[in-house]
């Protein structure tokens, strides 16, 4: 999927294939690249959420636009819209959680981070994500918490899909998803809280060296 994305974002920032101009059908890629129709569309949908191509029904996936969009949209919400919420409330929420977790939720957080580690299918692998930052939430003891996540979980789905495909994000993910266990685990309030920053700012930095390679640079991996 990477090297068929890779080829025509190329092509399009090059003016290969120009603003306006209709992109071949998915079978057409397909033969093209030797790839199955999955791995097109994943390809195309990447493409879409970097607002290079625009998809009309029935007719077809269009360029829009010669360079990526700055801020990716994933469904309802912006790459934007769903930083500065996260930022506003996962990160207190961890510190909640720090201190207001129950033995049930130690129990699933631990079972989460275990089977995402060992996940090998993708799909699975974001929808525990998922799952997990509800659970993060549902631990913190307040519902609003909990109902706001519910609501993003689509985005933030659709957005984890993206950053694993382009960012390779899945093992660093792990990583940081496993010392905020510890420190829920561990009642560390503090501890809690800094984990989820450095998760989200490990987001942030992923998604800007996707949408402008070569402008971001990662921040050293905690616990490798």
């Amino acid at each position: 999927m990477e090297a068929v994305l890779g080829h025509l974002r190329d092509a399009i920032e090059r003016g290969e294939l120009a603003v306006g101009e209709k992109l071949p059908t998915e079978a057409e890629l397909g033969r093209r690249f030797e790839v199955s129709r999955s791995v097109v569309r994943e390809a195309l949908r990447a493409l879409q959420a970097l607002g290079l191509t625009v998809s009309r029904a029935g007719k077809g996936t269009y360029v829009a636009a010669s360079g990526p969009d700055q801020n990716p949209i994933f469904g309802s919400y912006s790459a934007r819209d769903l930083l500065e919420v996260r930022r506003h409330v996962e990160i207190p929420v961890a510190g909640y959680a720090a201190v207001r977790r129950t033995r049930d939720d130690v129990d699933l957080l631990t079972h989460l981070i275990g089977k995402m580690e060992q996940e090998p299918d993708p799909t699975a692998w974001v929808a525990l994500d998922t799952l997990f930052h509800i659970s993060v939430a549902q631990a913190s003891g307040n519902p609003v918490f909990h109902k706001i996540i519910e609501e993003i979980r689509d985005a933030l789905a659709r957005q984890s899909t993206f950053l694993n495909q382009l960012g390779d994000r899945r093992r660093q993910s792990d990583l940081e998803h496993r010392a905020l266990v510890e420190a829920i685990v561990g009642g560390s309030e503090g501890a809690a809280v800094q984990a989820m920053a450095a998760h989200l700012e490990h987001v942030e930095i992923t998604l800007n060296t996707i949408v402008r390679p070569g402008t971001a640079q990662h921040p050293p991996n905690e616990g490798e």
